[in-house]
């Protein structure tokens, strides 16, 4: 049976989490606030896909079927036959969590309710719905499309059926699921938000300048991208938000967001995503 999928939210996660899901086979709804919103999440995969015809990984024809299987809608009462809602909002709880009491409210009971949360508690949202044991957390990696990693975490109610329905369905799109315990930042934001900090700190402290500080970073530690550029990538503001909650959740100074790094977003330099960070694009 062809799994019936919603996404909220077409921002640069949503997009391609619906857009593989779409790629594999579901039936997909993109919801967000306004036609402007999913025309501009629309235009974004079918750019990706195009990308994907020109390097001959896919097809004219199957790049137009995957766009046929995607439906975009202001409305969550649409969600009513679905199988499963993966939300990608702002990493906002209280957002999120008005989120989800809507999901509740309109979804069937036999849906599962994943966020695609970075660091915030699945076992917190859950507690907002009445069905804690099918919330779970399932983080995809940037860009969703060509990332292999979804961090699957379960929150202090959520069923061994639905980590397992995530799990198998997490594969079916060709992806590798990693099982995190719900703690704040989990696993991959845990390690890697001190690390982007500590880069920041550096640059901060005149210890080596941006390009030196990534150089270092890339052909000492083996990293693909540089902390500040990875930074850019991920949007500085998000940074902010996610060490915000791994220094509330575990009560440690040494989470604390750089003052540099909350500058640039006060000053609306957030990366790639503004055009200028710790990089100009």
């Amino acid at each position: 049976m062809t799994l019936r999928v919603a996404v909220i939210g077409g921002g640069t996660m949503g997009n391609g989490i619906a857009q593989v899901f779409a790629m594999h086979g579901s039936q997909v709804q993109l919801i967000d606030v306004d036609d402007a919103a999913i025309d501009r999440a629309r235009a974004a995969i079918d750019q990706s896909l195009q990308r994907l015809v020109k390097k001959e990984k896919l097809s004219s024809d199957e790049a137009q079927a995957v766009l046929a299987r995607l439906e975009g809608t202001t409305d969550f009462g649409r969600t009513a036959d679905r199988d499963l809602v993966v939300e990608a909002v702002p990493e906002r709880f209280e957002i999120k969590k008005a989120v989800f009491q809507k999901l509740d409210a309109n979804t069937g009971p036999h849906c599962i309710l994943a966020s695609n949360t970075s660091s915030i508690s699945i076992t917190k949202i859950a507690a907002t719905t009445k069905r804690a044991d099918r919330v779970i957390g399932m983080h995809f990696m940037n860009p969703v499309p060509i990332m292999k990693l979804v961090e699957v975490i379960r929150g202090n109610d959520t069923s061994d059926a639905t980590a397992d329905f995530v799990v198998r369905h997490s594969e079916a799109l060709g992806k590798v699921p990693v099982v995190a315990e719900d703690y704040p930042g989990f696993v991959s934001n845990r390690v890697l938000m001190p690390m982007i900090n500590e880069a920041v700190f550096c640059l901060m402290e005149g210890v080596a300048t941006r390009e030196a500080i990534d150089e270092i970073m890339k052909l000492g530690m083996a990293h693909p991208m540089g902390p500040l550029a990875l930074a850019d990538f991920i949007g500085l503001d998000v940074c902010v938000e996610i060490l915000d909650v791994l220094k509330d959740g575990l009560g440690d100074d040494k989470y604390r967001a750089c003052p540099l790094l909350r500058r640039m977003v006060a000053a609306g330099h957030l990366g790639r995503k503004t055009g200028r960070g710790f990089y100009e694009y």
